[in-house]
């Protein structure tokens, strides 16, 4: 799973990434590098939780509609 643009640029923040930081335990790098390449790592619980907490947005404005497999 992916994260949409809308979710992208509103977490891209320096605030936000600090608290990416703690939940998932890694360095401030490594969250600008999970946003710039939209790593499935920002989909993990703790993350999400993050990111609905600060963007307010609901789970289909988060995440990308995956495309399906017949």
């Amino acid at each position: 799973m992916k994260l949409t643009q809308k979710a992208l640029k509103a977490i891209n923040n320096p605030v936000t990434r600090r608290r990416l930081m703690d939940v998932l335990g890694c360095t401030e790098f490594t969250i600008a590098r999970y946003i710039q390449k939209n790593s499935d790592n920002l989909t993990k619980a703790a993350a999400m939780q993050v990111i609905r907490e600060v963007t307010g947005l609901p789970d289909n404005e988060i995440l990308e509609e995956s495309a399906k497999i017949i």
